[in-house]
This record gives C-alpha cells, sequence and structure tokens, in this order.
C-alpha cells in the first residue's frame, strides 16, 4: 500500500531538505559552509538581473545569513593550491553554478549540444570561425567575447568588422562551445564571462572521469530527490531540465532498487516520491527571502502545490500590467510561503528599498511584518545599506512603518 502524506508533511519535508529547517551559522560563513550547502540544493541559478543582489548570491544568504560574497566568488571563480575551484558554470538547471566535480554527470548534454544549446546556424555555417574562437583562446587566455571579437579583428587586418563574422557571432560561437563542454567560464569581472579552455580551468581528474549516460541521469534524479525532499517526476525532471525520456526509466530504477519510495500527497494529482529513510520534520521551520530564482521556488507549479502561492516573475510584463511588482522576493515564514515583496537596492540613497509588499489571502499582517522586518534588516546590512525605505504599494507597508526594526532605520 502507497503511504500517503499531508500537505503540511510534504511542505515541511521540502522545506528542510532545502536547509530552510537548521539555524544559520554563528561563525562566519566560509568556504567549508558553502560547500555543505552546494551538496545540499546542488545548483545556484544565474541571472542577470540585479535590482537587489544578482540570483546566485541570494540562495546562500536566505540559508545562511549574512556572509561575505567574496567567498562564493573566490569558490566559483578563482583558484589556488591553497583553496581549489570549488564551483563551477554550466547548464545544470539553467545557466547555474554547481560542483566542480558533477562535471562529468552533465558531459552527455554536452554531446547533445554540439552547436550549442539553441543549434545555432551562425554556428553551424562558421565551422572556420569556431576553430578561430577555441584558438583566440588558447593564445590569449581568459578573454571576454569582445576581447576574442577583438584579436580575431587585429589578427585578420581588419579594423571594423568582418563580412562572415562580428561581436555577435563570436558570443554565439563562444556560447556554442562553453555549451559543448570546450569552453567554461575562467572568471568573471562585473558580471561578464571571461572564457577559457575546459582543461585550463577544471583539475585533469574531474576531467578524466567518465559516468555511463544512464548512470549520470539517475545520479542527477538521486540528487534532485535529495534536494526536492518529496517530488513528483515533473519536478525530479525540472531540477537538471531531464527529459522524461530519460528521467522516467531512472525513476523506475531507483525505486526497483530502494533508494526512492513512491508516495500519495493529498490533493496531488501526480505520484510522488521520497528518499529512502526520509524522515518528517514535526514543526514548520524556515523563515527567508526568497528570490525569484531560488531553487525552492524556480519550478512554478511545484510552489502552488506546495505552498498553495501562485508565483510568475513579472520582469518582462509591461510595468503598468504588474499585479505585485518588477522583482518580487516570496516571504517564507516558519515554512509556509505567506507574503511577496518588491526590493530595490537603491546604493545613491544607501537604501535597501521596499516598492511594494503584500500580504496572501487570509494571514496576519502583525506576524508577517515583524517577521519580514528582520528578514529587511538582514539583507540591509547585508548588502551594506544603511536604512530601508517603504513604498507605498501592497497591504503590508503600513505595518511594516509601524513595527519598525532595532538594526536599520525604516522610513
Amino acid at each position: 500500500m502507497t503511504p500517503t502524506l499531508s500537505p503540511g508533511q510534504a511542505r515541511r519535508i521540502a522545506v528542510a531538505a532545502q536547509g530552510f529547517a537548521q539555524p544559520r551559522p554563528r561563525a562566519a560563513v566560509g568556504r567549508a559552509h558553502l560547500q555543505r550547502l552546494i551538496s545540499r540544493i546542488q545548483v545556484l541559478q544565474l541571472d542577470s538581473v540585479s535590482v537587489a543582489v544578482r540570483a546566485h548570491y541570494a540562495p546562500v544568504f536566505s540559508r545562511l545569513g549574512p556572509y561575505d560574497r567574496a567567498v562564493l566568488d573566490r569558490a566559483a571563480w578563482s583558484h589556488s593550491a591553497r583553496a581549489p575551484r570549488l564551483l563551477v558554470e554550466y547548464w545544470a538547471h539553467e545557466a547555474a553554478l554547481m560542483a566542480v566535480e558533477d562535471w562529468p554527470l552533465l558531459r552527455w548534454r554536452m554531446r547533445q549540444w554540439p552547436h550549442g544549446r539553441w543549434g545555432s546556424a551562425i554556428v553551424r555555417r562558421n565551422p572556420q570561425l569556431v576553430a578561430d574562437v577555441a584558438a583566440a583562446i588558447e593564445e590569449l587566455g581568459p578573454a571576454t567575447a569582445g576581447q576574442i571579437e577583438a584579436h580575431l579583428a587585429a589578427a585578420s587586418g581588419r579594423a571594423g568588422k568582418g563580412p562572415w563574422w562580428n561581436r555577435s557571432d563570436t558570443k554565439w560561437v563562444a556560447e556554442a562551445l562553453f555549451a559543448s563542454g570546450v569552453l567554461t567560464t575562467a572568471t568573471r569581472v562585473g558580471f561578464a564571462r571571461h572564457y577559457d579552455l575546459v582543461q585550463n580551468v577544471l583539475p585533469p581528474q574531474v576531467l578524466a572521469v567518465e559516468v555511463d549516460d544512464d548512470e549520470a541521469v539517475r545520479e542527477l534524479v538521486r540528487r534532485a530527490a535529495s534536494a526536492l525532499g518529496v517530488a513528483t517526476e515533473a519536478d525530479l525532471r525540472d531540477y537538471f531540465r531531464l527529459s522524461a525520456a530519460q528521467a522516467k526509466p531512472a525513476i523506475a530504477r531507483l525505486v526497483a532498487d530502494g533508494e526512492l519510495e513512491p508516495v500519495a500527497v493529498k490533493g496531488w494529482d501526480s505520484v510522488a516520491y521520497l528518499r529512502a529513510g526520509q524522515s518528517i520534520p514535526r514543526a514548520d521551520r524556515g523563515t527567508a527571502l526568497l528570490c525569484p530564482f531560488d531553487p525552492l521556488i524556480f519550478f512554478r507549479p511545484r510552489v502552488q502545490r506546495l505552498f498553495g502561492f501562485h508565483y510568475r516573475i513579472e520582469i518582462y510584463t509591461p510595468a503598468a500590467q504588474r499585479q505585485y511588482g518588477y522583482y518580487v522576493w516570496p516571504f517564507l515564514l516558519d515554512g509556509e510561503l505567506v507574503a511577496r515583496v518588491d526590493l530595490k537596492a537603491d546604493k545613491q540613497r544607501d537604501a535597501l528599498h521596499v516598492v511594494g509588499a503584500f500580504a496572501e489571502p487570509g494571514r496576519r499582517l502583525d506576524r508577517i511584518a515583524v517577521g519580514l522586518a528582520g528578514e529587511l534588516a538582514s539583507m540591509a546590512s547585508w548588502l551594506g545599506l544603511g536604512r530601508i525605505t517603504i513604498g507605498d504599494r501592497g497591504d503590508l507597508v503600513d505595518r511594516l512603518r509601524q513595527v519598525g526594526s532595532p538594526d536599520q532605520a525604516i522610513r
């Protein structure tokens, strides 16, 4: 007989699996903390939007509290004998940081994308440019697409753009070589990616590892199951963007081997899967602001199922048509999504600005405002901002002003 979980049990399992039920470190967050967190949640999604803070920094803050972002920068984009590179960029979910040791688990995807993720016609029709870009990086070392293009222009003796290549073409080719595993990111300056040959960035012992494609997919499903706690097939597929053809046999094998247990969750239309030995927390825990690309919430259908929380990012929605705001952070309070906050880091005014704050229907505004004020104060301090300012949108803004904060001036 298939075990049945209540919605509350499923929610508590999922929140705990993502690391929110554990107390935040009292000591300064260091490399070891980051390494343990990555082993739990697997990926930090990258995104170019930087309204409050870039997306890959936020999940670490949400789970571990204020930390020096240089710890993550060094782990992702530098290497030394004392501190080897911990993270590497690839299409693990979307563009994401993942553990260096996990690179071989996605080699099957690199083979699927010999012309890039989108099979660019630019790449297909310019094999010479592909060879030239790789040769330029071999000569230059880590370089941006613009630097590669300038190098090719100088080598060709042209002052301007060539008839069959330009900076846009060079970027397409560099991205295709990134997707196919020839290049990776050596470092970032600002947010600009500096490409380098994979063998110059990753250790030879990692590059030497060969994993059978089916076993690699099974391992990715295992890791997704651990990161999610309880998950449907669709949830497990989405975490590493696997196809149904890949995920179904992997799940079946893991169930047959006793590593996954099918369970029913009341109110869910699909069967769910639980890692063998998974405990069910007895209490709702976890309070944090979640950026739109946090692993707990980046699969929107799952957010609806787990929390009854309809969430869509509105960056591409015209301003007049936005319901909640441009870059909205759901607020997790004691293991439940109870509100959403449109945030902006206003460095010129030295302020974390709450453009709008909205409680979910039926939630207690006073309780939410107290918890949210504390998290906003923590975030403002983490971002080096001296105060919090409150806008006029949403039913929570007046309560936030009333609550104030012992640590930050709220205005």
